[in-house]
């Protein structure tokens, strides 16, 4: 049996010069409304949910829903969220799942305050000793992965229980360690100062454009397939509304006594968690690794037999993911102050894999952005948030994200069946 090899799609080019034919701006949109049709629909219902989610609730609550104050804290909220999400996207893409990356976040957390208020240790230190212990946490459930065979569900499903109880043994039953360290507490209740935040804004905005153009200019360079100069100036334009809209906002004055305390600025957990989506968006998309990752979720077995180390990258997904897992235990401990048995369980983890999958990553692997985990972080957070105001129960507001849930796995599900019917798969 011969060796399957992986090759690159050819171009089409000019049966004259050989030089690659580029699409005009009408011919690239319309490829984009051919590939919607096809089935490849990415993170487009959800931007498309996010839209009249905020339109409704702004409707609603005028008043209080849009206000910088309420902004401020639907990233404060969802940041949690939104950083295990982004963790999951790895696993999710192999066709895997991670039960465990909920309680995951709470030993971190539980790690962090512990050694923060009993052990008297340095803020830098009990940080890596958290990030350290999600590390490690990713390791193990790799190797029972990866390497032993147990599959995904069965293996976090254990570490579930065993990391629940974990926390326990940590924290003690009925126990609370509060974290009193000023350094941690800035990240999810302090703010950027608005001068710094107008800075990172701008230089947020110039690294996306020079990046889309290089992207731009090395495809062009390489004769492969690139889309519109204009194309990709008004991805640049849009984001940059979007990011300096938000700092315009958040820079408002929120306190309701200004006089006695002035809060202005965006929160710090923004950047923070902007960068992590970068660095593994990085990571994903233009790395031999992230290839990988897509290959072994949309085949495995012709990505083994194509030489790619299958079970080494299973194994870094599951690291990552606990990773992230450990970073958004810092965060919740950072927002409670505090650290009790119940950390990293409730609906956490439910709402960071419908956080994945809401945004567009697909259940069945091999399909996903880190976006993916941003977007549906902020679906989730919106939804929360806004029937909060509105006075609707607890109850309601599980049933109507779980319907969300179910409308996004719907989707992801229509849309690969619609893709085998037109050949895109």
């Amino acid at each position: 049996m011969t060796t399957p090899t992986l090759t690159p799609p050819s171009t089409p080019s000019s049966p004259l010069t050989g030089a690659v034919e580029q699409p005009t701006f009408a011919e690239a949109l319309n490829a984009y409304v051919r590939k919607v049709r096809g089935g490849d629909m990415g993170s487009l219902p959800a931007v498309l949910a996010l839209a009249v989610l905020v339109a409704a609730f702004t409707v609603a609550k005028p008043q209080t829903f849009p206000s910088a104050l309420n902004l401020a804290n639907l990233f404060q909220q969802g940041a949690v969220v939104m950083t295990i999400g982004m963790g999951l996207v790895f696993v999710l893409l192999l066709g895997a799942i991670d039960l465990s990356a909920g309680f995951a976040s709470g030993v971190c957390g539980a790690v962090l305050a512990t050694t923060l208020t009993d052990m008297h240790w340095p803020w830098y230190a009990s940080l890596a000793a958290a990030l350290g212990t999600g590390v490690v946490i990713g390791v193990l459930i790799g190797l029972l992965v990866a390497r032993v065979g147990i599959p995904s569900f069965v293996a976090t499903l254990a570490a579930f229980l065993a990391f629940q109880g974990i926390v326990l043994l940590i924290i003690g039953s009925g126990g609370n360690v509060p974290i009193t360290d000023p350094v941690i507490l800035a990240i999810q209740n302090k703010n950027v100062p608005p001068l710094l935040g107008w800075a990172i804004a701008v230089l947020a905005v110039a690294g996306y454009a020079l990046q889309q153009l290089g992207t731009w200019r090395h495809r062009r360079a390489r004769g492969l397939v690139t889309p519109p100069l204009g194309l990709v100036a008004t991805k640049v334009v849009v984001v940059a509304a979007v990011v300096l809209a938000l700092v315009a906002v958040l820079n408002q004055e929120r306190s309701l006594n200004p006089a006695r305390t002035s809060i202005q600025g965006v929160p710090i957990v923004v950047p923070i968690l902007a960068v992590l989506a970068l660095v593994l968006g990085f990571l994903l998309t233009r790395t031999a690794f992230g290839r990988h990752v897509y290959a072994v979720g949309g085949n495995a077995e012709a990505t083994r037999r194509a030489g790619i180390p299958v079970a080494v990258v299973r194994q870094l997904c599951f690291i990552i993911c606990s990773t992230m897992a450990g970073v958004a235990g810092v965060f919740a401990a950072s927002r409670a102050t505090s650290v009790d048995p119940n950390a990293g369980g409730s609906n956490v983890l439910l709402y960071a894999v419908g956080a994945a999958v809401i945004g567009g990553t697909s259940l069945f692997g091999g399909k996903g952005r880190i976006v993916d985990a941003l977007i549906g972080g902020a679906v989730i957070a919106v939804i929360d948030n806004g029937m909060g105001l509105l006075g609707y129960s607890a109850g309601v507001k599980y049933v109507v994200t779980g319907g969300v849930l179910a409308l996004a796995a719907a989707v992801d599900a229509l849309s690969r069946r619609r893709a085998r019917a037109t050949g895109r798969v």
